[in-house]
């Protein structure tokens, strides 16, 4: 069976939907289930995949964006076209509108997908090592919370599949991390436990630990399931998607 999706329930919130995406089973650097425009895939073959997964999941809208390892979310964007490539520059889309999916793209990043415990409000935070840096996985719960007037610990995180803590290694951690990050570094391996350190942040930002959830498959070290830029340089990117069903 060519599995196309993992999904994933937050527990007792039926009302929101969430899915991350696998590679699928064609051959070559973009797979059979590439959601990007801007890798050199062929166009026809991203607005298949992008339609089948669509449909698949059953949400009636999409909207990505142009990921620029910032800072910035968008809130309440107007649905987009799932065939077209996203305009809008940010690293994080944030909605309560129904039927409408937001979309991050990876290839090592870490998707953060958020929803508060009512349905009622959901986010999704593009995360890169630069975000971290940034203190991303915290401002965009901040900002989350503060466009719809909610409360941090009643926000509910997953982080998807994504550059795991054997395989991150960072030759000039001093330069792109500094001593502010040493708490996540390992020396030996000069490797940096990215996953640990967005929760950390997620946790500083007011996230009760028990509503944090993770899928802890590194994208490296799985070349069957997940594209990699580390490990290919060229290749597709895999969806991290989540909606309040209609």
């Amino acid at each position: 069976m060519d599995m196309k999706h993992l999904p994933f329930a937050f527990p007792g919130l039926d009302k929101v939907g969430c899915a991350f995406g696998l590679r699928g089973s064609g051959s070559g650097p973009f797979g059979g289930n590439n959601i990007s425009f801007d890798v050199g895939d062929d166009r026809a073959a991203v607005q298949a995949n992008r339609n089948a997964m669509r449909e698949a999941l059953g949400f009636k809208h999409w909207q990505a964006v142009r990921q620029v390892h910032g800072p910035q979310i968008i809130f309440d964007p107007e649905p987009g076209p799932c065939d077209e490539p996203g305009t809008l520059e940010a690293d994080g889309l944030a909605t309560g509108r129904p039927g409408l999916a937001l979309t991050i793209k990876t290839a090592d990043c870490q998707p953060i997908l958020l929803a508060h415990k009512s349905g009622k409000f959901i986010a999704a935070l593009h995360v890169g090592w630069r975000g971290n840096v940034l203190k991303f996985p915290a401002t965009g719960v901040r900002d989350f919370c503060e466009e719809y007037d909610i409360s941090a610990s009643e926000v509910l995180a997953v982080r998807g599949p994504s550059l795991g803590p054997g395989k991150s290694e960072f030759t000039n951690f001093d330069q792109e991390f500094g001593p502010d990050f040493e708490n996540w570094y390992d020396h030996e391996t000069r490797c940096v436990n990215l996953w640990r350190m967005t929760r950390d942040q997620l946790v500083s930002a007011g996230l009760k630990p028990a509503n944090i959830y993770s899928l802890d498959l590194c994208t490296m070290s799985l070349p069957e399931l997940f594209f990699s830029y580390r490990r290919e340089q060229t290749c597709g990117r895999q969806a991290s998607l989540i909606w309040i069903r209609g």
